[in-house]
């Protein structure tokens, strides 16, 4: 394992230092300066577009009012349309990154037990355990990453309810939460070409194992090779009783052996991720989705079937063309039998203020059902 980062610092003239934890890959900040409630937000603006990290040391609730002030100077510059749907999805992106790496120089420090020693500071440390594990030393955070794990916290101790498989799913920090119900609802609707096995690929929460196993499928294999998602998977499918039909197993794609039906829903962009919690939302160069369309051929029981989930919001965007998916599609030795499309209703679908408005007007998610030639 490599060595922890380290931040390090003055502090009342004396030289401090601690672990660097950032779940977004952000770099190790070479400047840090010591922020109070008495720091303007303008000020703390600056010097964050500056490259100066602010190690915060007034009151928590003053922080998170920073933070959101610093914000709304961030938003002050939106980016400008670009000439082509893709031109604006990147320019959108790199205002996203640029707006993260702003925000996220807004610093708290977590002691040796996780505990934040500042006034009107919530108890963050079950939080933390969950998101990070057992606590290994004082550290540094951004305050825009602390917020997300509290919210991650949130989601995990009340969890989401999904009414096809009659109970919750309680996602794990880190793991992409089934809100898009679209999908989940497709996987609940389509006739079943078997009830013996299925393969879900990529199984993330587990909720489409847990979908096929409430619809009578009598072994599912759920992978995925993340160790955040197999724990998530593994505790979801043991509180809704379905231990006894899912396998939750590490794997890079396809466990070994063939089933008639194959289910995977991999992220849906063919974009780089700017840190490495979007590896669900965003594929470089569509490489889980071919890999899953190569693969498919070999893990097919004869007369079984492959179901694609995907959205067609990457072609909207100009990312990647219908005629692409398909020729993968071929290429992998593979046929569309059918296809049954829904319309997104998450509330970003139709907010006009959305920078991809256009393209998510026009979003359908699909469930290509794929055979071998």
């Amino acid at each position: 394992m490599s060595e922890p980062l380290v931040v390090n610092w003055t502090e009342a003239g004396l030289a401090c230092s601690a672990r660097w934890r950032s779940e977004w890959g952000s770099p190790v900040p070479t400047r840090v300066a010591l922020a109070t409630d008495k720091m303007t937000a303008d000020t703390a603006y600056r010097l964050a577009c500056e490259g100066s990290a602010l190690l915060w040391q007034g009151d928590f609730q003053n922080a998170r009012q920073l933070l959101n002030a610093m914000a709304r100077r961030v938003d002050r510059h939106p980016p400008k349309p670009g000439s082509s749907p893709a031109e604006s999805f990147h320019l959108h992106r790199q205002g996203q990154s640029l707006r993260a790496r702003v925000l996220g120089m807004l610093l708290v420090a977590l002691e040796e037990d996780y505990e934040v020693r500042l006034p009107r500071a919530p108890d963050l440390r079950l939080a933390c355990t969950e998101a990070y594990g057992p606590a290994d030393g004082r550290a540094l955070v951004s305050l825009r990453e602390l917020l997300g794990l509290i919210g991650a916290h949130e989601w995990r101790k009340k969890g989401l309810v999904i009414p096809v498989i009659g109970g919750r799913i309680y996602p794990h920090y880190g793991v992409f939460s089934p809100v898009r119900s679209e999908y989940v609802g497709l996987v609940a609707e389509t006739p079943l070409p078997s009830q013996t096995r299925a393969f879900d690929i990529g199984t993330g929460t587990g909720v489409l194992a847990a979908i096929l196993a409430k619809r009578g499928v009598v072994h599912i294999v759920a992978t995925d090779h993340d160790p955040r998602a197999l724990a998530c998977a593994r505790e979801n499918i043991a509180k809704l009783g379905l231990t006894a039909k899912v396998d939750v197993v590490q794997a890079d794609l396809f466990p070994e052996g063939r089933a008639p039906l194959v289910v995977c829903n991999p992220p849906w962009i063919p974009a780089r991720p700017s840190s490495p919690i979007e590896h669900a939302i965003y594929d470089p160069e569509s490489r889980m989705l071919r890999g899953f369309l190569n693969g498919l051929t070999a893990h097919l029981e004869p007369g079984g079937e492959g179901w694609l989930l995907l959205s067609n919001l990457a072609e909207h965007l100009g990312l990647r063309t219908r005629e692409e998916l398909l020729a993968a599609v071929a290429t992998a030795g593979l046929r569309v039998i059918g296809k049954i499309s829904v319309r997104p209703t998450h509330p970003r679908a139709s907010d006009p203020t959305d920078p991809l408005s256009a393209a998510r007007a026009a979003e359908l998610t699909t469930l290509w059902r794929l055979v071998s030639l």
